[in-house]
């Protein structure tokens, strides 16, 4: 067994000092550690933990993702096109429920004997954590130089392999929304290069601009192609979290994740995390056409959600329905003023520029060049 404040020093030795992640109880001595000790962030799935940890490397900090090993299947996306597509590494620590020779519970089956497998699929590569400390500290060495070559690693650990370490009082933050402003009028839905161009203007040179997948991030390209944007693919929902890494590593530095209503809906949770660490150096936008543009236009059900009332609810401070430009362009310069992190809400048109082409940038020189501007 691993003394676990060992264990987690000699990470601390190695900069591994920011964790986030979902519970479970083979990890609960180092996530016990990591709440007592490090940096650590409560997240509320899997993926959003990869994501905020991916957000962490950008802002050229390392980062730990600990979850159990069914939480695995959620955490693939970002795993494969997020953090693989732009070089952004997580040192990961998957439990190892299912284990054929523990006699666990049923749900735990079949991922106990696919787990190693599914991080080969993956291409991530992975090691059973050792219970011997000097065995377990040259893992840490391995594991580190992988993260430095930009390459995820994962400990996959047994029952049993850390020692005890009591929570010392986790207390939770109280946080409310105080600024909302809802619906009054008529939206006037302007197209979806006239916002982007509005933030383009607005930024400067002590701004990060992140836009999510698909056609947002492809006309933001089209509008500048800038050192301090990133055009997300894949990893669809996965902006706001990852906006939330990189405005905890770098609150020296402005952050504008550009998000879209099909985005939001499928990694809602990663809103009530938002709101609950709330950095108030990071804007939300959301742009909502009531449609999933970038697959044939096919409808989302944003429609029948109010993410005013919503974010609000789960307690953003700031909470804004923009009904035109105008009043977009408004709200943006007050955050840009007086920061807090703020949720923009404008309804756009369907539809995209047409034609439309495609970054020419790689993403992970997307992710170079955007390091370069932080390190500014």
């Amino acid at each position: 067994m691993l003394d676990t404040k060992q264990f987690g020093n000699k990470l601390k030795e190695y900069g591994f000092n920011f964790f986030t992640g979902v519970p479970c109880s083979f990890l609960k001595h180092i996530i016990n550690y990591a709440i007592n000790d490090c940096n650590y962030i409560m997240a509320a799935n899997e993926g959003d933990a990869v994501a905020t940890a991916a957000g962490v490397a950008l802002g050229g900090q390392k980062a730990v993702v600990l979850m159990q090993n069914s939480g695995l299947t959620n955490a693939t996306s970002p795993l494969t096109s997020l953090t693989n597509t732009f070089g952004l590494p997580v040192l990961g620590f998957v439990s190892l429920r299912g284990e054929p020779i523990l006699g666990d519970e049923p749900q735990h089956e079949l991922m106990g004997v696919i787990t190693k497998e599914m991080l080969d699929t993956i291409q991530v590569e992975w090691e059973i954590l050792s219970a011997e400390p000097d065995i377990a500290f040259k893992q840490i060495e391995k594991a580190n130089e992988k993260i430095l070559a930009r390459k995820s690693f994962f400990f996959v650990v047994r029952k049993n392999t850390f020692s005890y370490v009591k929570l010392e009082n986790q207390k939770l933050l109280e946080r409310k929304n105080i600024t909302k402003k809802t619906k009054n009028k008529n939206d006037e839905k302007p197209n979806r290069i006239a916002a982007l161009e509005i933030i383009n203007k607005q930024k400067d040179k002590n701004t990060a601009v992140l836009a999510t997948t698909g056609k947002t991030g492809r006309e933001l390209y089209e509008t500048e192609d800038a050192p301090n944007n990133l055009y997300m693919v894949g990893s669809l929902g996965c902006i706001s979290p990852l906006a939330l890494g990189l405005a905890i590593a770098r609150p020296d530095k402005k952050v504008i994740a550009i998000d879209g209503d099909a985005s939001a809906l499928m990694r809602l949770g990663s809103l009530a995390t938002n709101a609950y660490y709330q950095p108030s150096n990071m804007l939300h936008v959301l742009l909502d056409n009531n449609t999933h543009d970038s697959t044939g236009g096919q409808a989302t059900i944003s429609h029948i959600v109010d993410f005013v009332d919503a974010t609000a609810a789960m307690a953003y401070p700031s909470v804004i329905h923009a009904h035109n430009t105008k009043e977009f362009e408004e709200e943006i310069a007050v955050w840009k003023k007086k920061p807090k992190l703020t949720l923009i809400y404008l309804r756009i048109a369907k539809g995209s520029k047409n034609p439309l082409g495609r970054p020419k940038i790689k993403p992970i020189d997307v992710t170079t060049r955007l390091q370069n501007f932080l390190a500014e």
